[in-house]
């Protein structure tokens, strides 16, 4: 039987979260599950294998980053539509139910040639599950800041309408494997963090839309893998926004925002970890600054 869906999941020293993810898929022929697992510290691809047998292992010696990662898996699936989903996230409901808003996705992607991508509702997976993502605003052009909307807020059914959005999430979207083929692969070059907002405009660029489909909900526990207010985040985070800037700015509007970007937004994140106390993120700040400058 044909493959219509591949799920493609990173796991970096993440069994666990990776295991409650698998837990949550519904499997079926026309659906394949795939795991990169991305240069753990021990071969978690063996121990995946033993309790999944019916889930595809690529196992990566060294850690290729979040977009490098997702390639390796892209590259050894089979589906007409490509499921990525941070592993420290789950589906919810009975199989029937998550068969139905999986297909919501590829209905989306179908109901328009013009279509490359979609994203579901992001739901946080604690307390009282706020909303994560149900869309993105634009970039402002020189400061690179937006929000996605209702962050934060009760999920009420208040987003339930689809709509194009500027931007995918990549803790769970799903590209047509003809956009992929028409835009490339997500850019390595990031390795963490913007990865995904660069792959949008590649999509873009090629002709493609990106919408928003709130028929398909994904929880996510968020960070799990970098830690939410750890020096890797902020080294990176702080590098890959100046690598965006850089990739997907022209002329005047390149240079005023990377001087933003540098001497005022950096220097606001260093004092402001020096003020907390937090001496780490502020050398984590000054040394993706110092790294951007030699790529």
């Amino acid at each position: 039987m044909e493959v219509k869906v591949s799920v493609i999941t990173i796991n970096y020293n993440g069994l666990d979260d990776t295991c409650a993810l698998i837990d949550t898929i519904p499997f079926s022929d026309s659906l394949e599950v795939i795991v990169v697992d991305n240069g753990s510290a021990r071969d978690e691809a063996t121990e995946i294998e033993r309790r999944y047998p019916e889930v595809s292992v690529v196992r990566s010696k060294e850690n290729l980053g979040f977009a490098g990662g997702n390639n390796l898996g892209i590259k050894a699936s089979r589906g007409r539509y490509v499921f990525l989903l941070n592993n420290d996230t789950i589906l919810e409901g009975t199989d029937a139910e998550k068969q139905a808003s999986i297909a919501a996705l590829t209905d989306r992607l179908e109901s328009s040639a013009d279509i490359g991508a979609v994203c579901p509702i992001i739901c946080f997976a604690w307390n009282h599950r706020p909303i994560q993502f149900a869309g993105y605003t634009p970039l402002s052009k020189i400061t690179l800041r937006n929000h996605a909307i209702g962050y934060g807020e009760e999920e009420r059914g208040q987003y339930n309408t689809p709509h194009p959005t500027p931007y995918a999430h990549g803790a769970a979207m799903m590209v047509k494997r003809e956009a992929i083929e028409k835009a490339g692969l997500m850019p390595e070059c990031f390795f963490l963090y913007y990865e995904e907002l660069d792959w949008s405009l590649m999509l873009r660029r090629a002709g493609y839309e990106i919408w928003y489909e709130p028929a398909c909900c994904v929880y996510h526990k968020e960070s799990q893998a970098t830690g939410q207010d750890s020096p890797l985040k902020t080294y990176y985070v702080t590098r890959s926004r100046l690598l965006f800037a850089k990739r997907n700015l022209t002329g005047f509007s390149r240079v005023l925002s990377l001087l933003y970007l540098v001497c005022v937004a950096g220097l606001k994140g260093v004092l402001s970890s020096l003020l907390k106390g937090r001496a780490d993120l502020a050398k984590a700040t000054v040394r993706g600054i110092i790294d951007f400058t030699k790529l």
